[in-house]
Order: C-alpha cells, then structure tokens, then sequence
C-alpha cells in the first residue's frame, strides 16, 4: 500500500469491483477532508466545518456533476474549502438552507420566495458557489 506522505490515507484505496466503489469513495472523501484538518498548524486550517458537513457538501457535489470518481472528489473538496474561506460556518448554514429552501413548492415555498431578505441571501449562496466551483473546475 502506498501512501503518500502530506496524506494520512492510501492512494490505491478505489478497488476495482463497482459494489465496493462507494464505500471506498467515502473513505477516501473522508480520508482527504480528514487530512485537513488533522493538523492545526496547516495553513488555510479551517476548524469552523465539521467533517460530516464538508462530506455531505462533496457528495452532493459528486451527484450534480457526475464525473470520474477520484477526480471529482477532488473538485467538490476544493470548492468546499474556498466556501470555508469565505463564510464562517454559521452563515454557511443560513444561505445554504435558504437555497434549498427556495425550491419547496406550495405554500410554505411562498413565504420563502417572497421574502426578499431570503432572495438576497440566495442569490449571494449561487454567486459564492458559482464562483468556487469555476475555481475548482468543477462544471457541468
């Protein structure tokens, strides 16, 4: 098994049969966002995101931009991180779940769509992803 040595997980961890890809994908996601933060002292430490949210980020990222595995692991951790260069976790949270919020249909959708201090904030979520998924090459 080869390692190498600014990664705590081994390179050659995507086997080969499809049944065990994903499994090994979030063990590698989880092995790069955790390489990260396993060192405080790193430059661009960002200790605000949790592990579970930069994973959950990325394999929403994967799902909208299907791709080859390894390669778009690396995109959506990347956009990510200049997410978490940009905003601190909190309002992280606030616009993003305005966006997603702005997709309910029906009633309660309305209130969302409505407000436009709601708006305000989604249109800033799109151009702040906008502009870290162009930074990462992550495109459709």
């Amino acid at each position: 098994m080869t390692a190498l040595p600014f990664l705590t997980f081994p390179v050659s961890c995507l086997p080969r049969r499809s049944a065990l890809r994903g499994a090994a994908v979030a063990a590698c996601v989880l092995g790069l966002l955790g390489a990260g933060v396993a060192r405080a002292d790193a430059p661009g430490y960002l200790p605000e995101y949790s592990t579970v949210e930069r994973f959950l980020y990325v394999q929403e990222c994967m799902r909208d931009h299907p791709g080859p595995h390894y390669e778009m692991v690396n995109k959506c951790a990347c956009a990510i991180d200049r997410l978490a260069q940009q905003l601190p976790f909190d309002e992280y949270v606030a616009l993003s779940t305005a966006a997603k919020a702005n997709s309910i249909g029906g009633e309660r959708g309305a209130y969302i769509r409505d407000s436009e201090s709601l708006q305000v904030d989604v249109r800033r979520w799109r151009s702040l992803q906008t502009q870290a998924k162009k930074a990462c090459f992550v495109v459709r």
